[in-house]
């Protein structure tokens, strides 16, 4: 069952005991005072004021409890809940309606993210613990919680939230904060698995200079929040690369300006290898924006883990190459062998 429909299910099961599904305030703010403090820094929308109660819902267990039976009992929504987690609480169990529309954290979250009022974390499985940041790129994982200083102002007496909003919206202040919370995720990434992210970057780094000189990478994507950034935006512009919502986003894409060429990486350490769905998908987009031609490489961190992959699946479509992070000196040609 879809997350969408538990978390109907849990609306529909308090209205049928004459129950209402949210409570007026959670952690004793409600939605007035949360509408007040972000009409006083010029971020209010209906929508910006319903996340915010939604990461205040003290109540209800973390909804990652509806996805994974295995997710430890205990942890509350407000402890750290994904985009999804969010769209659900303040679309479905607030206001009875559907699931909020995923693409618009980019407007109920990242304009509080971006002055540090929402912090991103991660669970860490191993510990059973939100920690900050987010250091395992595109994992179900990464979540956000509201800032504990920003929760102080939203449950300060009314006499006084105003006068800590002010030193707290200070722009030496903010950006301390956010250095301060930068700092926390650095060190985040070296308590977790960041294979993938690890293995993208030593492509880039290592294979592609010594077997495609002449590429420059236009788009890794590597990191949560926005999946195509401003800086992507305008290297595709220079390109002469438009994206579609159909297009294969692959984990790095290159261009070399002189053949007018695209070429393709995928990262693997769990899947996602260039494969024959893959393949033809980014070459229509090559040849869609004139392009006049687009390779493609599968890499892997050890011969290991590229036997256990292609041990299973032999998904490698012939035409494209196979390079290993700890072999790094050759990659390879997949080709079918043709017996006529």
């Amino acid at each position: 069952m879809a997350l969408q429909d538990k978390v109907k299910e849990l609306r529909d099961a308090a209205t049928a005991q004459g129950k209402d599904p949210v409570p007026c305030e959670y952690q004793g703010v409600t939605k007035e005072r949360i509408s007040a403090v972000l009409r006083e820094i010029d971020r209010y929308s209906a929508d910006q004021r319903d996340a915010v109660f939604a990461l205040l819902d003290d109540v209800n267990d973390s909804f990652y409890r509806l996805q994974f039976s295995s997710f430890p009992a205990g942890i509350k929504f407000c402890e750290g809940a994904t985009v999804a987690h969010v769209a659900c609480h303040f679309g479905i169990l607030q206001r009875g309606q559907g699931k909020s529309d995923r693409e618009g954290r980019d407007y109920w979250l990242k304009p509080l993210w971006e002055i540090g009022a929402i912090v991103k974390v991660y669970f860490d499985t191993k510990r059973g613990v939100f920690i900050p940041g987010h250091p395992v790129a595109k994992s179900p994982y990464t979540a956000y919680c509201l800032a504990e200083d920003f929760k102080l102002i939203l449950r300060a007496p009314d006499g006084e939230w105003r006068a800590l909003l002010a030193d707290w919206t200070k722009a030496d202040e903010i950006r301390q904060r956010l250095e301060f919370q930068a700092k926390l995720a650095e060190a985040s990434r070296s308590q977790v698995d960041t294979k993938h992210s690890d293995l993208i970057r030593a492509s880039c780094e290592h294979y592609v200079p010594r077997f495609l000189p002449g590429y420059e990478v236009l788009y890794i994507d590597d990191a949560d929040g926005e999946r195509i950034r401003e800086l992507d935006r305008d290297n595709f512009y220079r390109a002469g690369i438009e994206i579609g919502l159909t297009d294969s986003m692959p984990d790095a894409l290159l261009w070399n300006p002189d053949l007018d060429w695209l070429w393709v990486i995928e990262a693997v350490t769990s899947d996602g290898e260039v494969d024959h769905h893959k393949m033809s998908n980014l070459t229509a987009l090559a040849k869609r924006c004139g392009k006049k031609g687009i390779g493609f490489t599968t890499t892997y961190q050890t011969w290991n883990a590229a036997a256990r992959r292609q041990g299973k699946y032999k998904n490698i479509s012939p035409g494209t190459y196979i390079w290993i992070q700890d072999d790094p000196t050759k990659h390879f040609l997949a080709e079918t062998f043709d017996s006529k």
